[in-house]
Formats: C-alpha cells, structure tokens, sequence
C-alpha cells in the first residue's frame, strides 16, 4: 500500500451493474469496509470533513448512515441519533413522511433525540437525488435540531442531489454516474 494520504478510496469501492433492479449501478462499500487500512482513512477523511462543522451530534440514516456516523461520533467524542424508518424506535417519536419516485416513505426519531439548537450534521453512505437526506433534515428541524450540514461517503453528483439540501454539504468520493 501506498503512503495513507495517497491511497485512492475509490479503488476499495465495487461496482455492481443493475441492483437492486436493472439499469442501477450500485456503489458497494462493503469492500471498502473489509479492508481495513481503507476503512480507517476513510473514517479520518470523513472526521476532518465533519469536525470544521462542531456538531453536536451527529445523525444517521437508518441503516448504512449507522456505519460511518457511529466511528466518526466516537472519533468527535459527540452523540449520534438514528434516524429509522416507521415503527423501529421505542418511545414517543416524531415522524416524517416523504415522497420517493414510487410512493412515499416515512422517517422517525425519538422526540427526546434532540435538544433545540443543538447543532447536528446528519449522515448517509450515498447521496443520489437527495430525497431522503433532504426529508432527514426537515425531519430534525421540526425536532428543534440546528442543522449544520450532511456528510456522505459516496455522492453521485450527476443527480443533481445536492440541490436539494440548503445545508453544507461534503462528500468523500464523488461520481459523474
């Protein structure tokens, strides 16, 4: 392996044609993952990108945002939350409900997740059309959250997601496709 600042993360990224349906190329990071000099340098690359933003918690997409946010919370000494879908968190939670291209999905955190004006960056594997980053961060805003960015592994900038998301937004490894 190379020095670990010259190390091309996208070189642990698989890409796998046509799934979950035909036409989709899917960004598999499991393969980053199991390497594990890969996966460290990209939890420090992420770190560095997310600490300029002071969060005090960060928030993860349910399930692959549970991934990256939990090392990185650990690395930062802040909280995390998960943000699930519908009827997966104990207690009382508040939800949001959001279209998707085929129907609609609904998000949910726990109402006591997040204190007013904590600042809190939310955190997914991939941003595609930004659909579900977008609703997470309407979603921590009605809880009181001051959101102050969102942080992807893998961003696919020729959706055009990052439109979508009045917020900073950094991302890992970006692709044309």
């Amino acid at each position: 392996m190379t020095g670990r600042q010259d190390i091309d993360l996208k070189d642990y990224i698989r890409h796998i044609p046509d799934f979950p349906k035909p036409g989709i190329l899917f960004y598999d990071i499991s393969t980053l993952m199991r390497n594990p000099d890969a996966w460290q340098i990209a939890m420090g690359r992420l770190t560095r990108q997310i600490a300029p933003l002071q969060p005090d918690l960060l928030a993860a997409v349910e399930s692959r945002g549970f991934l990256t946010a939990a090392p990185i919370a650990d690395r930062m000494g802040c909280g995390m939350l998960m943000l699930r879908k519908s009827g997966k968190l104990p207690g009382q939670t508040i939800a949001h409900t959001y279209d998707l291209e085929y129907g609609s999905d609904t998000l949910e955190i726990q109402a006591d997740a997040v204190k007013p004006g904590q600042r809190v960056v939310v955190m997914d594997d991939l941003l595609a059309t930004g659909g579900t980053l977008a609703a997470s961060i309407a979603l921590l805003r009605k809880a009181g959250a001051e959101v102050v960015g969102a942080s992807v592994l893998v961003e696919l900038t020729g959706l055009g997601g990052r439109d979508k998301l009045d917020t900073t937004v950094t991302s890992l490894l970006s692709y044309e496709d």
